[in-house]
């Protein structure tokens, strides 16, 4: 199985998403929205700027 995003209602009535890894396990989650297009929205916008985003360290303080 390959990584995919969920998107699911939860028990609020929110719509949410989530990023799966190809082992099932849950590597990222969205916050609520109130209806599933916008959800998938957040999905597409998560896409965008993931595929272009860096890594940045914080080290602590």
């Amino acid at each position: 199985m390959s990584a995919h995003f969920e998107v699911y209602e939860d028990k609020a009535n929110q719509w949410r998403f989530r990023l799966k890894a190809g082992n099932g396990e849950t590597v990222a989650s969205g916050e609520g929205y109130p209806t599933k297009a916008v959800a998938i929205k957040g999905v597409e916008a998560v896409k965008r700027a993931a595929a272009e985003a860096d890594i940045k360290i914080k080290e602590a303080a």
